[in-house]
């Protein structure tokens, strides 16, 4: 079968179209027709190795880790899932190999869940990642009804989904964003504000009590302000800067796959609680100017690579 695949760390240049071996499923494993996969920063970061300490690498590597398709082969102890069935997964593996980024896959159980009715294959499948992110690290700051909450990376993948869980759980939110998604984030609800220089003074003029929560999805310089940003008591969350823990006594999240989220975010979706933002899709030989476009910043929402 066809696959995206690279057998050095680099940058974009190494991406292949290559045949691979076609996947079988475990015992507690399902082989999904990959409809779409959903591409994410850490995806490059671990092209590029940075992760090599973290996660063990066997080449080549297939990258991705966000899919949505169709079921087509059950392990032997699967009773979740028939042959068929159309699921998506954030299918993380305990060693970077066989990603999503190919015309089949083997999926973990405990990574997937029925993929949401209301959407097509392209919108589940920029779900799960970004979506367990925000769902996972709303719930470590415990973000409620009443809260003010301040959200750094607003329109990004991980930003869109976080902003619309913190409204429906009740929170007022402001959402830091360039001023070109400033009228897609009024229109999940929050109140946008420019980042970069004078961010304190601007969120401050739109939330003048400060914030109980701050959720940083951009890392950089985002929590360079948190000390006059943050009330007494409020909590930092961060999945890219180790500061909201070390600094600020928050939480440094790393999503973890979680089928019964998954299952959340699906009904959250078919409720209509939940939106998904599809900025570009791409098809699997065109994945490396997909990972470009992503590299550049900026991007509105989600981009997924379709078989």
């Amino acid at each position: 079968m066809k696959a995206i695949t690279y057998s050095q760390f680099g940058s974009g240049d190494v991406f292949e179209m290559s045949e691979i071996a076609e996947p079988h499923p475990g015992p507690d494993t399902i082989v999904v027709e990959v409809k779409a996969a959903g591409i994410n920063p850490v995806d490059y970061k671990v092209r590029e190795g940075y992760l090599a300490s973290i996660i063990d690498t066997h080449f080549p590597v297939v990258p991705g880790w966000d899919v949505a398709g169709v079921v087509t082969q059950v392990g032997l102890d699967t009773p979740e899932f028939e042959v068929g069935d159309e699921v998506f997964a954030y299918a993380r593996k305990d060693t970077m190999g066989d990603g999503t980024l190919a015309e089949r896959v083997a999926v973990p159980v405990r990574t997937a869940a029925h993929k949401p009715k209301s959407i097509g294959f392209e919108q589940a499948g920029a779900v799960p990642l970004a979506g367990l992110t925000a769902l996972q690290s709303i719930r470590r700051g415990d973000v409620r009804a009443g809260y003010d909450v301040l959200v750094h990376g607003a329109a990004g993948g991980v930003g869109s989904f976080a902003v619309q869980l913190a409204i429906h759980a009740g929170a007022t939110v402001v959402g830091t964003a360039s001023t070109g998604n400033h009228d897609y984030l009024k229109e999940l609800g929050a109140t946008p504000i420019e980042y970069g220089d004078g961010l304190k003074e601007r969120a401050l003029e739109a939330m003048p009590g400060g914030f109980d929560v701050i959720l940083d999805y951009a890392g950089g310089t985002s929590l360079d302000d948190t000390s006059a940003l943050l009330t007494v008591g409020g909590v930092v969350v961060s999945v890219a800067d180790p500061r909201a823990a070390t600094e600020f006594g928050g939480h440094y999240v790393w999503v973890r796959p979680d089928s019964s989220d998954l299952a959340e975010l699906a009904r959250l979706i078919d409720d209509g609680a939940l939106k998904v933002e599809i900025s570009q899709s791409f098809a699997l030989a065109d994945a490396a100017q997909a990972y470009a476009v992503l590299e550049a910043g900026h991007v509105r929402g989600k981009i997924v690579v379709v078989p």
